[in-house]
């Protein structure tokens, strides 16, 4: 893919990646679901975003099934533990299970999905010595706004936190305020989930929005391959769609051809604007 982040191990990943909240819950859409994550490795989305909350534990099953036909050392997996498994005995036990469901004996990345009730102290602690044994490459975290993540550098071993996934989308830009400034100052990555918005009202307002129609008629796409390519126009951000349909997933690898320019962008923050004071963080 032409856009790229490299992350502060020096490690280059693709701008867009594959989420997969949702998938593999239903048999009867399992192959088409399988058949949609394959097309989109084969396209260059070789970051695939997944956790064991999904499904309880069916979307990394579904992973794994897709990752068996293809080169593991090519791709980037990426899976979350539960708060509730955030203990240094807990998140072991998680993480194996987690591993045996992908089929693999490593995770490139492993995100604390939540804040929950065990100490950040700790939770870095279990995540390092993980680590250490080769069981995972990297961490990060998920859902972590500036007063978590200023708390979590301020433990032992914090700042090896590489990635922050959260809500990141034209509409709702919230981060922008002080979270992603902060991120991008102490080099963490934002892997933005939902870029093009969840279901609802909000989309179905995004995708009548005489701006983003008028972009995408000039770039010759779709309203969503231009929300797509807003969202990884820094160089900083890792969008990772979800989409159960394999012509879905190839428009959204499309995406990556689109370059948006000044005009464009001053012409969206127009019509979304920046957040001009600190706004709660959106993880719904």
């Amino acid at each position: 893919m032409k856009h790229t982040v490299v992350l502060k191990n020096g490690i280059e990943v693709p701008a867009l990646g594959l989420g997969t909240w949702y998938l593999g819950e239903n048999e009867r859409t399992y192959e088409a679901e399988k058949e949609a994550l394959l097309a989109g490795i084969d396209a260059g989305m070789t970051l695939i975003d997944t956790a064991e909350m999904y499904g309880n534990g069916l979307s990394e099953e579904l992973v794994g099934d897709v990752i068996a036909e293809r080169d593991r050392s090519s791709l980037y997996l990426v899976s979350k533990v539960l708060p509730h498994h955030a203990s240094k005995r807990d998140m072991k036990y998680a993480l194996e299970d987690s591993l045996e469901r992908l089929g693999t004996d490593y995770l490139d990345l492993y995100l604390y999905h939540w804040r929950g009730g065990t100490p950040l102290a700790e939770t870095v602690e279990g995540l390092e010595e993980l680590k250490t044994e080769g069981k995972i490459r990297e961490w990060g975290v998920s859902n972590f706004d500036i007063d978590d993540m200023e708390e979590l550098f301020s433990v032992k071993n914090g700042s090896n936190c590489l990635v922050n996934q959260v809500l990141y989308h034209v509409g709702s830009r919230g981060i922008e305020y002080s979270l992603l400034p902060w991120m991008k100052e102490h080099n963490v990555t934002l892997m933005a989930y939902c870029p093009l918005a969840q279901g609802g009202s909000l989309k179905r307002s995004l995708l009548r929005s005489e701006v983003l129609q008028n972009i995408a008629e000039k770039h010759d796409c779709t309203v969503l391959q231009v929300m797509l390519a807003w969202s990884f126009r820094d160089g900083h951000t890792i969008s990772i769609p979800r989409s159960s349909k394999k012509d879905h997933v190839l428009q959204n690898a499309a995406a990556d051809e689109i370059e948006l320019d000044a005009e464009d962008l001053a012409k969206i923050d127009d019509a979304f604007h920046p957040p001009v004071r600190k706004e709660y963080l959106d993880i719904q």
